[in-house]
């Protein structure tokens, strides 16, 4: 996760979203296709991974999402591990989601979310890079209470 700073005057606000020299966040990636996303309230985008390398960095410009993503990679240094971030309008963030990670998305609140994603390998719909599971699958657990994930615990529980 990187904060995003804000340029406010009179007119609005002005924010980069990201740049080539992040070299802390963007690691070694390059964006290479951008796409904009919106979600209605309480709708759960879950779970899928990426298996080629793609690398999703999501900015959530309208409404508030929680992003989970969980790492079952074996030899991994975080395996078990499951990050839930709550993302918003109020607070510019970009969140960076390793593409061997399983992650999702669920909208919160009462409006719908908008979110613009950008990823470091083009989408081809004939040869999708993506493994996917239901929402609810049981496999998923959440290390504090080794019980499969509940997307609609409250985040703050």
């Amino acid at each position: 996760m990187y904060d995003l700073k804000k340029n406010v005057d009179e007119r609005g606000f002005f924010a980069e979203i990201l740049r080539q020299d992040w070299k802390d966040l963007l690691l070694e990636d390059t964006i290479v296709q951008a796409n904009l996303s919106s979600s209605f309230p309480g709708m759960i985008r879950a779970w899928h991974k990426h298996n080629r390398g793609q690398v999703d960095y999501f900015v959530v410009l309208k409404g508030s999402m929680k992003i989970c993503a969980y790492d079952d990679k074996q030899g991994s240094a975080t395996v078990g591990q499951l990050d839930e971030i709550v993302a918003s309008e109020e607070k510019l963030q970009v969140v960076r989601i390793p593409g061997h990670y399983w992650h999702g998305t669920k909208t919160l609140g009462d409006k719908a979310s908008l979110t613009v994603y950008c990823v470091n390998r083009l989408y081809d719909a004939k040869n999708p890079d993506e493994d996917r599971r239901t929402w609810n699958d049981p496999a998923i657990l959440d290390p504090k209470t080794s019980k499969p994930y509940d997307w609609n615990k409250p985040p703050h529980k």
